[in-house]
């Protein structure tokens, strides 16, 4: 409405400037008058400048209008002209409203951005910011109060702390999430993620103090392992201190001293042979228990390389071939997509594997469908999934939770340290061993590499 309002204003002008020189000429060669034509011409230039100064009178509103949204000034209001005639209140009217909303968005804008402060502010997980040239954009109370360095203004700052952390954040990837121990009490869990703002690319690390945390979970694992030793060496000692009572006892009734040493019965020999053997058994089975300790706090640092899935697949699966072919049991291989390569030890991977591949193959072995799934999927940027499926017996909820606490196991025979071993060796490759399992149907253990 005002556009259309404001071109009848220009056309009537120009029709108005059009008729007026019309009339100069005709009055001027036709009538051989000269001050009616005089009178016109100052007419003409007076409609010419008043549809000057009314064209400029819009474009100067319109320029302030502009300029307003680009410094975001909304605090310029625009007033209305009587002699410009109504398009030009309306013009003054929209412009007036479109700077209330503007205004209105900015501050709502401002109070979301201090909310959002706030909400930093008062969240216990660190929060830092930084650019490309390593300027802090943004650290709240939480990281200050972790990393205790004062006038913290540069991520350089950051190797007043710890060189290697300073290293090691600056080369993380967006994603990326690293567990670093600084001191004694200071471990830290830092995480990175990239953003673009203002035109520029930032990291963003959050960082948490998960030292309580281990020092609860490190005392309860202790606690755990205190109760499982000590259930187990009383499990040898006990029979072991009874079997001594009673072979002293038939040495002491059985036997009987003679010129050159001792006689005894052949009963009460018998028994202290019976007495010897089951110490020895019982020996052996300690010893083994604590070699399988050994084992189990003694996993070497990973050696990592990059490795082809499909062959890593191959080999392992070669190895046990002959143990599934004499168990009638199918192994299936699934590799998404075929190319695919993980960063890891092979060694300490193809151990897992097998370990794996063996319990599933115990699993299946009572039941119709006798199939092993090794499938490995590529996702990009989250890693890497490496998983052995099978359709056997499964493991029931209770279990579940257990399975990866060392010398917890659910067969006959067995020390319960595979899984547990298995988890460690995860663990030290940043990754995760997770199980899920539907007892009847399906279970499935899930490698995850990051």
């Amino acid at each position: 409405m005002v556009y259309k309002r404001f071109s009848i204003g220009i056309s009537l002008r120009i029709v108005g400037i059009t008729i007026c020189l019309f009339l100069i000429v005709w009055l001027y060669y036709s009538q051989g008058l000269w001050l009616a034509p005089g009178i016109l011409f100052l007419v003409v230039l007076i409609l010419t400048g008043e549809m000057i100064y009314y064209v400029n009178s819009i474009n100067h509103k319109l320029a302030r209008f502009l300029d307003s949204i680009r410094f975001t000034d909304f605090s310029s209001s625009f007033t209305s002209d009587s002699k410009m005639g109504g398009s030009f209140r309306e013009v003054n009217l929209a412009f007036n409203e479109v700077m209330e909303v503007f205004k209105q968005t900015r501050a709502e804008k401002e109070e979301q951005m201090l909310f959002l402060q706030v909400i930093i502010q008062h969240i216990n997980t660190g929060i830092i910011s930084f650019n490309t040239n390593g300027k802090i954009g943004i650290i709240n109370n939480a990281a200050k109060h972790l990393l205790q360095i004062p006038q913290f203004r540069d991520i350089g700052d950051l190797g007043k702390l710890s060189p290697k952390l300073l290293k090691e954040v600056t080369e993380m990837k967006p994603g990326q999430r690293i567990s670093f121990k600084v001191n004694s009490g200071l471990h830290l869990i830092v995480q990175s993620a990239s953003l673009k703002m203002g035109g520029q690319s930032w990291t963003l690390l959050s960082l948490q103090n998960i030292n309580a945390e281990l020092q609860s979970n490190e005392l309860e694992a202790w606690q755990n392992l205190t109760k499982v030793l000590r259930h187990e060496i009383m499990n040898s000692i006990t029979p072991i201190s009874s079997l001594v009572e009673s072979l002293r006892t038939i040495l002491d009734e059985d036997s009987y001293v003679q010129q050159e040493g001792f006689l005894i019965k052949r009963d009460g020999f018998q028994d202290i042979q019976e007495g010897l053997d089951t110490i020895a058994n019982r020996s052996k089975g300690l010893v083994t228990f604590v070699n399988a300790y050994r084992d189990y706090t003694n996993i070497p640092e990973p050696k990592k390389e990059l490795v082809e899935v499909k062959m890593l697949f191959e080999n392992v699966t070669g190895l046990m071939r002959e143990e599934l072919r004499s168990n009638m049991i199918d192994i299936q291989l699934e590799i998404v997509p075929l190319d695919l390569e993980v960063l890891c030890d092979p060694d300490q991977i193809s151990m897992i594997l097998i370990n794996l591949i063996k319990n599933a193959a115990e699993s299946v072995l009572n039941q119709a469908d006798r199939s092993i799934t090794l499938r490995a999927i590529g996702q990009g940027d989250m890693g890497t999934l490496i998983q052995v499926e099978d359709h056997g017996a499964g493991i029931i909820p209770e279990a579940l939770e257990r399975i990866f606490v060392p010398f917890y196991t659910t067969k006959k025979t067995g020390s319960g340290i595979g899984l547990a071993i298995s988890r460690q060796i995860m663990n030290l490759h940043r990754g995760s061993l997770q199980v899920t399992s539907v007892p009847g149907e399906k279970t499935v253990f899930t490698m995850s590499f990051k």
